[in-house]
């Protein structure tokens, strides 16, 4: 892994502003080569305590810095992550697989995230009210919830990071971050950028490790800790949901999604499939907002598969620190051996293969784009995340019948669909369970615009001023005078 700065590679333990290490470590690989290419710091519950505690002294004096000298600090961590995006998209490339330019759109994205909510920390307004009662007055403020748990996902490394970090320090929280065990290594160069910035020590801890069960169970029993943060699976969100019980945390769970997207018969072609693209192949599909079903009107059926198909032929499957790829390796075997078992039980059950279908030759994780036709509701991979290169392809007669099978799951984080009827536009919308929607587009993350789901794809909202809202306690406050 080439650097320019080699000291922004960190593989300790961030604790109270120090690099902490002890003698257990566990490896960081390689998808694209299956090579280690760091050994990190293995923290437990010891190091997870005294990261809470930490955080617990840091959030007395955080609380109070004013909101524009939290701003300033914020922006000078953006500052240097816009410094360092090479650096940080090549370790971000090395350690999770996805292409070098996905890589450098991530960072670019961190850095919005940071700056919006350094930003819209200076806007968490209270409200007063009319004198509805003699000799009373009535007011609401709003504070940091406190010491905050954040737990992030390995697809998307930074972004996921930034979005939980930077909001919670915006609002005057401290934060405990547990990355995930495959990708620790983005979040602890953010650490050392962010103690370069003179963010104050305990402000923004971070424990790696292996053993996500005893540093999840750590965070979320402690009655320090009032707010949990968690992207990932359902099933595991369930459990945390579940574990946060005891001490009644506030939650922000972003959850799994089976993501429909719908091309009516008035769609533009050309713009459904770039729309496609651009979401389906992202981070090798491996995404949670990505297009698991597609469902597209019986009178443009063949013609929508042709053109999926032709454009995908010509997407360049690699290494994705090398030029020219646009789809690197799955994440690891576990998740190659979950979609290769989707799409054969796809085709066992009558689906029909336009398109790869089986390992790709590079072999490791590596996986063919698949393009799958016939696809029926009955089969798996109708139901489950595929999270891979895989598109599926189901046929549809009517305006119902599309919005019935779009809604045909637990999940409910994003859905899409392309039409030239915007009475159709607004009415679908409406219909569509989800909590984002995309209208003749599949790009719906912004720092500006509210990212999260509805039904099982979780609670609560990121980015925006939702994103931040999610951080503060409201404080209603009553004046005799």
């Amino acid at each position: 892994m080439k650097l320019k700065d080699k000291k922004i590679l960190q593989t300790g333990a961030l604790i109270g502003g120090k690099w902490l290490s002890n003698k257990s470590t566990f490896n960081v690989s390689n998808p694209a080569t299956g090579k280690a290419i760091a050994k990190v710091t293995d923290a437990g519950a010891k190091e997870t305590t005294a990261a809470i505690q930490a955080a617990e002294h840091a959030f007395t004096t955080w609380k109070e810095t004013t909101v524009y000298a939290r701003a300033e600090l914020l922006n000078t961590w953006a500052d240097l992550i816009e410094r360092h995006a090479d650096d940080l998209a090549m370790i971000m490339t090395c350690e999770n697989g996805k292409p070098l330019a996905e890589s450098k759109g991530e960072v670019a994205g961190g850095v919005q995230s940071i700056r919006w909510s350094a930003e819209e920390g200076k806007r968490t307004y209270g409200a007063t009210w009319p004198h509805a009662e003699a000799g009373k007055r009535f007011m609401t403020i709003k504070q940091p919830v406190g010491v905050v748990a954040a737990i992030t996902p390995w697809n998307f490394p930074h972004s996921m990071i930034t979005r939980k970090v930077a909001p919670a320090l915006a609002a005057g929280c401290t934060v405990v971050l547990k990355p995930a065990d495959l990708t620790p290594l983005s979040a602890l160069a953010l650490g050392e950028l962010a103690n370069r910035a003179g963010i104050p020590a305990g402000v923004f801890n971070i424990v790696p490790t292996s053993d996500a069960k005893t540093v999840g169970e750590a965070l979320t029993s402690s009655p320090i800790v009032r707010k949990l943060s968690f992207t990932g699976s359902t099933q595991v969100g369930k459990l945390l949901m579940h574990q946060c019980a005891n001490t009644v945390k506030k939650l922000t769970l972003e959850l799994g999604g089976n993501a429909p997207m719908v091309v009516f018969d008035d769609a533009d072609l050309d713009s459904a499939l770039t729309g496609l693209l651009e979401c389906k192949t992202r981070n090798a599909g491996q995404a949670c907002n990505s297009i698991n079903r597609l469902y597209v009107h019986t009178d443009v059926y063949d013609a929508f598969c042709s053109k999926v198909v032709a454009a995908l032929t010509s997407f360049k499957v690699g290494n994705g620190a090398k030029k020219g790829v646009h789809i690197g390796p799955l994440i690891n075997q576990a998740g190659f051996d979950k979609v290769n078992e989707l799409v054969q039980d796809a085709l066992n059950k009558g689906a029909t293969a336009l398109l790869g279908a089986q390992p790709h030759k590079l072999g490791g994780t590596f996986y063919q784009p698949t393009v799958l036709r016939d696809v029926t509701q009955a089969m798996d991979i109708a139901h489950n995340e595929i999270f891979g290169p895989v598109v599926t392809l189901i046929p549809f007669s009517t305006e119902q019948e599309a919005i019935a099978n779009a809604n045909d799951t637990p999940y409910g984080l994003a859905a899409y669909f392309y039409t030239e009827n915007m009475s159709r536009a607004w009415h679908v919308a409406e219909a569509l369970e989800a909590g984002m929607v995309g209208i003749n587009t599949t790009r719906l993350s912004r720092a500006d615009v509210p990212f999260g789901g509805m039904k099982e794809s979780g609670l609560g909202r990121l980015g925006s001023f939702y994103g931040v809202e999610e951080y503060l306690e409201v404080k209603s406050v009553a004046f005799g005078v």
